[in-house]
């Protein structure tokens, strides 16, 4: 069986990636649409071998289309969801507007793809992009060792602010490097040379909105019991988000059966060479889909503890890979007679 799949934001950086993993997974799709906001339509955007030419979110009836890939932003989302929901069309969102909401589920596949059972508003929610990577490296680790804490550092792509954050990184390095004023529109401070600790708005306890998100969502998916603190920066780096993350278990954890454990995980790669270059870093995890783990060490000043970097490509298992995946579990449900796809089927 092959499906009508609508991509929503297929102009923006998420959006053409969910395009192309949707053609190098070979996804059982008879049709493609590519929509976006009204100043978009008359552009064209690829599709493995083909163009599509954008249609307008505004205008698109949803009748009839089986599965919805959608990174328009969360407001958007807010509006067009829904609409595509009651029309029959099994919305997979990648903004935040309803990762939180308790009758949404929010799910990456390696982790809880259980949650797909119970889609009650036809929306599926994809996590943050550095919740996801996160999570699916602590999911093997926590069946077996039960996680108590995460303590975690994000060092965030700009990527992940959008592609007009990803053009003032080019256009401050640039000006940098020529002696030209550096005009900042998207980040609060340059983001050219230099480290800003800060995504998203601040909150009044003074994390920011990302952190809050990194604690809330690891939460939902893995455990309602697991603390979690994170500092989340944003990098001068195009693609690829990397982690510094500490764990402390409930039981005694080695890095060796971490290791083993790990490698033996799905969707994770383990590249952990104790010497010069044995790790992963952001640029090298562009355009890969594993989410990596490297610099696997014990953590003494806490009982029961372990430290890792971990790195993925923020537009792939961060965002665009991770819809496909689940409208994958969908199809797979499908060919069961059973989940969402079934049901809208029925």
């Amino acid at each position: 069986m092959s499906y009508r799949v609508a991509v929503v934001g297929a102009t923006g950086a998420v959006g053409r990636e969910m395009l192309k993993t949707l053609a190098q997974r070979n996804f059982p799709a008879r049709e493609v649409a590519a929509i976006a906001s009204g100043r978009s339509v008359g552009q064209e955007v690829s599709f493995g071998d083909k163009t599509l030419a954008v249609q307008s979110l505004e205008k698109f009836d949803f009748a009839g289309w089986d599965i919805g890939l959608f990174s328009p932003g969360a407001a958007v989302s807010a509006v067009h969801a829904p609409r595509a929901a009651a029309a029959g069309c099994v919305v997979i969102d990648n903004t935040s507007q309803f990762r939180m909401e308790p009758d949404v589920p929010l799910v990456v596949p390696e982790v809880n793809p259980e949650a797909l059972g119970r889609i009650k508003r036809g929306i599926v929610a994809n996590p943050n992009c550095s919740t996801i990577q996160m999570v699916v490296a602590l999911k093997p680790l926590h069946d077996r060792f039960r996680i108590r804490r995460v303590v975690v550092a994000t060092y965030q792509s700009t990527s992940g602010a959008g592609k007009e954050a990803m053009e003032e990184l080019m256009a401050q390095t640039r000006a940098s490097l020529v002696h030209d004023p550096i005009v900042v529109e998207q980040f609060t401070k340059q983001i050219a040379f230099n480290v800003i600790p800060h995504i998203d708005r601040f909150m009044d306890d003074g994390s920011t909105k990302e952190e809050w998100k990194m604690a809330a969502e690891t939460r939902k998916i893995l455990d309602p019991d697991i603390k979690v603190i994170a500092t989340c920066a944003r990098v001068p780096v195009f693609i690829g988000h990397a982690e510094a993350v500490h764990v402390e278990f409930e039981k005694k954890v080695t890095v060796a059966a971490a290791r083993e454990i790990l490698r033996e995980a799905p969707g994770v790669q383990v590249v952990d060479r104790r010497e010069d270059g044995g790790y992963v870093t952001p640029l090298e995890s562009q355009g890969e889909d594993a989410t990596f783990v490297s610099r696997l060490r014990e953590d003494p000043t806490v009982e029961n503890g372990l430290a890792f970097w971990c790195v993925a490509d923020n537009l792939r298992k961060g965002a665009a890979l991770n819809a496909v995946q689940i409208a994958e579990v969908l199809v797979a449900q499908a060919k069961r007679g059973d989940g969402a796809l079934a049901r809208r089927a029925a």
